[in-house]
């Protein structure tokens, strides 16, 4: 969990930073906005050939080295004094990334009985989700009262902590011997759909989360001030909503991913229908607040059920097509934005978002495989 907070941190922390960083360095901040994106984009490209990479290490060994690899990427980060050093350290933060969602799921899962795994993935999406929530906030309010740099080598230290942790106390096994190396109930058809629908999620709300300032401000009409409380409610919102979908995933797996999914798709068109109206805003968007998270916990608990092969190459695969339609999303936003408005953005991302639900519904009357 420390990890994942810390990780999940790390990838976030220059949305806080941009200003900081831009005048640090001397960089404009489309520049320091392309150190999420470029995080973001290798993330999706190398989570599976790293994961297929190692696949036979030991996976304490392996959680080990990418935890080395948080905390040397981020003390380079933090003593960069200019933005390529800066940008290669946080492309080698994104490759130890792309390898702990691959390898900890399994693990962590592996260490309790099957009955109470969907509760362990929520308290390790609660560990990420608190990063929005605390860690960014944290990390921003550290960094303007002294330089970008020191919030930046925070990760560095817990890190450090969880790799000792780790070190000295997780048993060092064989991946194929460990209790969650493959699926309970393998099913190519059913990891292929929930694959679709979580790439098809993760676009659908990207295309309007990544515009919600604008569209808070320009549509709903709120001040600045407002815009900043509304984004830690949905912080929030987003920690309340793998907390609760954490506690049910065990009982009901399938229902937890098409609910999720379905409330994200209200969320978003309800904000593009009546986002004008302020208290229609601010329940759709915690709504879609609180189906973000859960989007991505119930499909990496899919893929714990239903892999045809190794849980870690499908996780994956998860974790790489989930960032590539992140990055996907952001894009058809910045296409649509000048051509057609931003509420115009947050109806592409509803209609992607119930295409999600299709996918997910259509694949039920599929026979599995």
């Amino acid at each position: 969990m420390l990890a994942a907070f810390a990780f999940n941190t790390a990838e976030n922390l220059p949305i806080g930073l941009l200003e900081l960083i831009s005048a640090g360095l001397r960089v404009p901040v489309s520049a320091v906005g392309l150190l999420v994106t470029g995080y973001g984009l290798t993330v999706a490209v190398a989570s599976l050939p790293l994961t297929h990479a190692v696949r036979a290490v030991p996976r304490r060994h392996v959680l080990t080295g990418v935890l080395t690899a948080l905390v040397v990427s981020s003390l380079l980060a933090a003593l960069a004094t200019s933005y390529w050093p800066l940008l290669v350290a946080r492309l080698l933060t994104a490759c130890g990334q792309a390898l702990f969602w691959a390898v900890m799921g399994p693990v962590a899962v592996g260490l309790f009985a099957p009955e109470v795994r969907g509760r362990v993935l929520g308290a390790l999406s609660v560990a990420g989700s608190l990063a929005l929530v605390l860690g960014v906030p944290a990390g921003t309010w550290l960094g303007r009262r002294s330089d970008w740099p020191v919030p930046v080598a925070v990760p560095a230290g817990l890190g450090l902590l969880s790799l000792v942790t780790i070190a000295a106390l997780l048993p060092t096994s064989r991946p194929e011997e460990e209790p969650a190396a493959y699926g309970a109930g393998p099913d190519t058809r059913r990891f292929a759909t929930v694959l679709a629908a979580g790439t098809l999620s993760a676009a659908g709300a990207f295309t309007g989360y990544t515009y919600l300032v604008t569209f808070l401000g320009e549509v709903s009409g709120f001040s600045p001030g407002a815009v900043s409380a509304l984004l830690m409610a949905f912080g929030v919102a987003c920690l309340a909503g793998v907390s609760v979908t954490g506690a049910l995933l065990d009982r009901f797996p399938r229902a937890a991913l098409i609910t999720a999914v379905a409330t994200q798709a209200v969320g978003l068109l309800g904000l593009y229908a009546a986002g004008a109206d302020p208290v229609a805003a601010v329940v759709f968007l915690v709504l879609t607040g609180g189906a973000l998270g859960p989007v991505f916990m119930t499909t990496q608990n899919e893929m714990l059920r239903c892999a045809p092969e190794r849980t870690d190459i499908a996780l994956a695969a998860n974790s790489g097509a989930y960032n590539a339609g992140i990055a996907a999303g952001a894009a058809l936003g910045g296409l649509i934005l000048p051509l057609a408005g931003v509420r115009s953005v947050f109806l592409a991302g509803g209609l992607l978002a119930a295409g999600a639900c299709a996918v997910l519904l259509g694949g039920r009357l599929l026979p599995g495989r």
